[in-house]
């Protein structure tokens, strides 16, 4: 499936599974790209089902769906199985991406699934080789691939402004303890023990990097030391927060504050992730990657940017100046964000990186292009869960992460993301644009 590209699609038939928080957000997005065409909802709960609906009755009448599916644990079956559903997009809870991603693929529809889209390696090795067999897309959603910040590394990298790549670093730094602790739906069964090894939620800051690194084109990762810390806050919350007889004060928790963990890639490079959930840290991707010639930073504000006049000459302490970094974000910045940055950013989706990412599989499709992300990327990326779980309760040992492409990496070419053509696709980019209800931020 490397460089695979389906017939060209002029109607992107669209069944959406899991209609609730990032779901409905995507509903709302996908709706205002041309060519799209909303053909079932689906979720679990009524509710989610009706608002959806009814949103789009009010906001968008001509992408109202024509059937939904709600009520049992196995109605997202009907919307996999719906004869006018081209392409399922997942974004239910991630124990089940991949049994309805597998689902999907099996009766002959191309899907766009959350992350990560799963949590075994067996599973990863089902989706990879269900995806050769039906010959259907599966592309993991991931969205920080599409941060502007993101596709910027990723033109300085394939530019050579970084030089030869050796070593980047991520984060999925997001403090969730009063969300995961919470008397609410997400926790309607309330769990007897709190166990978590290893990283858990990889792929935010690992797809940008991989991205960087051409990763499964020209290079792939190879093993992986994961550590985790004690368990500390969770403990301290619970305890000045519930009463005795709450189900939180009860938890057996066996978690770690935060996980860190090194992957190491054929071609000698280093991984530095980290995953933390718990502390109160503020929310961070880090998004570092270095090079023979230079070093971006590019999470936060302002983002930074090193660059020597020759491969490992001194730079001194400092950054360059807010002016320099300036002139080069402008010379490097990705084609994406030149064209529909700005429209990206009034729909909205984590600063319109969702939108872009929407706006760029569409396209693709559309047009009968090769996704930006294959299957292979969502089953390596994946693939850390497990791996990482392993390390971690071996004590740090390394374990080798599987090679998914079975050696296709060492002559695939590196993939191009491209920019896409709104004329086109029967974009009027010229009308007004209305941030899309509901969208995530954070």
């Amino acid at each position: 499936m490397a460089g695979f590209a389906a017939p060209p699609m002029e109607r992107i038939r669209l069944a959406f599974i899991g209609i609730g928080d990032r779901g409905s957000a995507a509903v709302r997005r996908v709706c205002r790209i041309p060519g799209c065409e909303i053909v079932a909802l689906c979720d679990l709960r009524k509710e989610a089902v009706d608002k959806n609906e009814n949103w789009l009755k009010e906001s968008c009448a001509d992408k109202v769906p024509k059937r939904t599916y709600f009520g049992n644990s196995e109605c997202w079956k009907g919307a996999c199985d719906d004869p006018e559903v081209d392409v399922v997009y997942v974004a239910v809870p991630a124990y089940l991406h991949a049994r309805i991603a597998l689902y999907a693929m099996n009766v002959c529809k191309h899907v766009l699934v959350e992350v990560p889209a799963a949590n075994t390696i067996d599973d990863c090795w089902n989706i990879v080789e269900t995806s050769e067999r039906t010959r259907r897309h599966c592309m993991m959603l991931e969205n920080c691939c599409y941060g502007e910040n993101e596709l910027l590394a990723w033109n300085l990298c394939h530019q050579g402004v970084l030089g030869s790549l050796s070593h980047a670093e991520g984060a999925y730094i997001h403090n969730l303890t009063e969300r995961h602790l919470a008397n609410s739906f997400r926790n309607r069964n309330p769990p007897k023990k709190s166990s978590l090894h290893g990283n858990s939620y990889p792929t935010h800051p690992l797809g940008p990097i991989c991205l960087y690194l051409d990763v499964n084109r020209g290079d792939r990762m190879n093993t992986i030391v994961s550590v985790s810390s004690g368990s500390f806050t969770w403990k301290d919350y619970i305890a000045e927060t519930f009463k005795p007889d709450d189900w939180q004060s009860k938890l057996e928790i066996d978690r770690g504050d935060i996980n860190t963990s090194i992957i190491k890639t054929a071609r000698g490079r280093t991984i530095m992730l980290q995953m933390d959930f718990t502390t109160p840290r503020p929310y961070s991707r880090i998004n570092l990657v270095q090079g023979s010639r230079g070093c971006f930073w590019g999470y936060g504000w302002p983002a930074r940017l090193a660059v020597a006049k020759k491969p490992g000459a001194e730079i001194g302490k400092e950054w360059m100046s807010q002016k320099e970094y300036d002139e080069y974000a402008s010379k490097y910045r990705h084609p994406l964000w030149k064209s529909v940055g700005e429209i990206a950013k009034k729909v909205g989706g984590h600063g319109g990186m969702d939108f872009i990412m929407d706006l760029r599989w569409a396209y693709c499709m559309q047009n009968g292009l090769p996704l930006d992300m294959d299957v292979y990327d969502l089953a390596s990326w994946s693939s850390i869960v497990e791996c990482s779980r392993k390390s971690d309760l071996a004590g740090g040992a390394p374990v080798e992460l599987p090679d998914f492409t079975r050696g296709a990496w060492k002559t695939a070419k590196p993939r191009a993301i491209g920019d896409v053509d709104l004329a086109k696709m029967g974009f009027d980019a010229a009308a007004p644009v209305k941030k899309a209800d509901g969208q995530l931020e954070v």
